[in-house]
Formats: structure tokens, C-alpha cells, sequence
């Protein structure tokens, strides 16, 4: 299988666990929307609560720390278009960025009561849907964006 993400690691040390779960998660993921063979892939970048701060500040004008951002490269119609085509890209082309902080996947998986391993699956997850052009802002988007991050989760066996 051709490489689907690119992982960093930017102020944290690198893990190899965390990379091979990164891996796992996104293959089933690219999988189910069908995108596993179109020279498509995504960058993650494991980062600190410091850093995810500043780039929610300076792309969302949001001077507050978060646990995952995406950076979109696509719209969701022209991804849809990518997928019904099944086109390959001619250079290897990014669906865009997910960044995650891990100190804040740490505390969320304790809050919530649930292993680390569920916790960044379920932020990788999240961060897929939202580069897919899926969002949970209104109650019927949420409605079609939960659901297909439940199925991935359930499909690995990652569960609460």
C-alpha cells in the first residue's frame, strides 16, 4: 500500500507507537472513503499544547489551546469529485493537515475514562472527517459525521 501520511513530531519525542496507530487509523480511513489508491495523503503533526495555541491563534484567530486542528485542503464537493472519478492525483497531493496535541489526548482519555490509544484514534478520526469536509457545528451535519467516526473506531476494535 502506497504511503497515505506523513507523521511529525514537534516539540514532543518521536514514538513508534503512536506513529503505527497513526497509520492504522488513517489506512482504514482513506479505505472506507475509497481513497486508498489515488496518490492522495495527509500530514499529522504530534505537537504540544504550546504550539497547537499558536497556530489556533494564527489561523483561526483563537488565542485558546485545542486538542486537534485540520487544514483542509479541499473542499468537500471537489473531494467528492476526487473519490466518483477516482483519478489519480498526477504528484503525490496532501487532503490537507491534522495536528494534535498529545498532552491534551492524554488528559482527554482520563477526563473521559478511556485508554490514550481511543483517544488519538478518535482525534485522528475526527481530524479526517473535518479534512473530508464534514463538520458537527449544526445537529444534522453532526448527524452525518459521528456516525462514520464510530464505524472506523468500531471497525478496529478501539472502543470506549
Amino acid at each position: 500500500m502506497q504511503e497515505l501520511v506523513s507523521i511529525y513530531f514537534e516539540g514532543i519525542e518521536e514514538n513508534k507507537e503512536y506513529e503505527n496507530k497513526i497509520v492504522q487509523v488513517l489506512e482504514k480511513c482513506f479505505k472506507e472513503e475509497n481513497l486508498q489508491n489515488l496518490n492522495l495523503y495527509i500530514s499529522v503533526t504530534l505537537t504540544t499544547p504550546s504550539n497547537i495555541r499558536n497556530l489556533n491563534k494564527q489561523y483561526r484567530n483563537i488565542d485558546k489551546e485545542t486538542d486537534v486542528l485540520s487544514f483542509p485542503m479541499f473542499e468537500k464537493t471537489e473531494i467528492e469529485e476526487i473519490v466518483n472519478k477516482q483519478e489519480n492525483a498526477i504528484l503525490k497531493e496532501t487532503i490537507g493537515d491534522i495536528v494534535i496535541s498529545v498532552q491534551r489526548v492524554e488528559e482527554q482519555a482520563k477526563e473521559y475514562g478511556h485508554s490514550f490509544e481511543r483517544e488519538l484514534s478518535y482525534m485522528l478520526v475526527h481530524g479526517f472527517y473535518h479534512l473530508m469536509g464534514y463538520d458537527h457545528i449544526e445537529e444534522e451535519d453532526k448527524k452525518k459525521m459521528r456516525p462514520k467516526e464510530e464505524k472506523i473506531l468500531n471497525e478496529l476494535k478501539i472502543v470506549r
